[in-house]
């Protein structure tokens, strides 16, 4: 394998799937010399069984495809077709959702980026409003990580069809959390439109991150705009791989999709893009080697100025 191998799933069959991926996930094992993550692009719906069906499919072949770490997108639960339907369907960490994914990750032994959890937030009965929430789930079943979301997305883009307040229903996470090691190194975390801020990322570098992770559900006209553009961009400035999982296609009659589930490597090359159409995932090698000799050949970090250097243009 160099780089990455994309296996895809058509939304109208996903056992036609696993008869493609079956005849090369030997061939996968044997040609890995690096951990192997799986980067998953999905389309979701309101139908959260046959999300769940979808979702543990892409991390049973992911697993036996020799992936130590499988990273779902924003949204994997469900994507809800209005604000009382996606309220309805939100669960709490130990829900039947977040259980299910527990139990398949102990049953494989295999990590799990699930990003953008539907998370019913503190006094849920009185105030209904949710986190949208990145977990962590170890080998052995157990929760290690819950970033919520700190920047939320409240878009009036009128000439292109995109209009979402995101705070009307969601609470802004308080606070980042520290990379968290993983077998393919340190991840830090973040959710879709985290992407568009260079501070979040570059603080989860400073604190060891060696892999980014931004799983999304991004709109067709920002994602045609600035997607790779910006996934390239925090892949260059924090030398970092960069994973980002991403929903595909249309959700129901009123929202779509980008698609594009990309991998980045350190430099900004783009390994894997998984396209705008299907569902199915990537599987990339992660060199930390690669990322290690980056950083000595262009020491960005060591030339970075204190702080206050930064600020200086700043007035009281």
């Amino acid at each position: 394998m160099v780089g990455s191998l994309i296996l895809r799933v058509h939304r109208s069959s996903i056992c036609h799937f696993s008869r493609r991926t079956s005849s090369i996930i030997s061939q996968c094992r044997m040609s890995s010399s690096h951990p192997v993550a799986a980067v998953c692009q999905m389309t979701c719906t309101a139908d959260k069984a046959a999300n769940f069906a979808v979702g543990a499919r892409l991390v049973e072949e992911a697993g036996a495809a020799g992936a130590s770490m499988v990273f779902l997108p924003e949204g994997f639960d469900y994507i809800g077709s209005s604000l009382k339907q996606t309220l309805e369907l939100s669960e709490t960490l130990s829900g039947e959702t977040i259980t299910r994914y527990s139990e398949l990750a102990r049953k494989l032994g295999i990590w799990l980026s699930l990003g953008g959890f539907h998370e019913q937030g503190e006094n849920w009965e009185t105030t209904q409003r949710i986190y949208n929430s990145h977990v962590i789930i170890n080998g052995q079943g157990d929760i290690v990580s819950v970033y919520r979301k700190g920047h939320l997305f409240d878009v009036e883009l009128k000439e292109k069809g995109v209009s979402l307040k995101e705070s009307s229903f969601t609470i802004p996470g308080p606070t980042l959390v520290p990379p968290v090691q993983t077998p393919i190194g340190k991840v830090g975390l973040a959710v879709c439109y985290d992407l568009r801020f260079p501070e979040h990322s570059l603080a989860l570098q400073r604190h060891g991150a060696e892999i980014l992770t931004y799983p999304s559900a991004f709109t067709v006209a920002t994602g045609t705009a600035h997607w790779e553009v910006l996934l390239r961009a925090r892949a260059v400035e924090t030398q970092c791989y960069v994973l980002a999982a991403a929903q595909v296609g249309p959700h129901h009659p009123k929202r779509s999709s980008y698609g594009h589930a990309l991998a980045v490597d350190p430099w900004g090359t783009v390994l894997s893009d998984l396209g705008g159409t299907d569902s199915g995932l990537a599987l990339v090698q992660v060199d930390l080697q690669k990322l290690r000799d980056t950083r000595r050949d262009m020491p960005v970090q060591q030339h970075r100025r204190e702080a206050q250097y930064y600020r200086s243009l700043d007035t009281d």
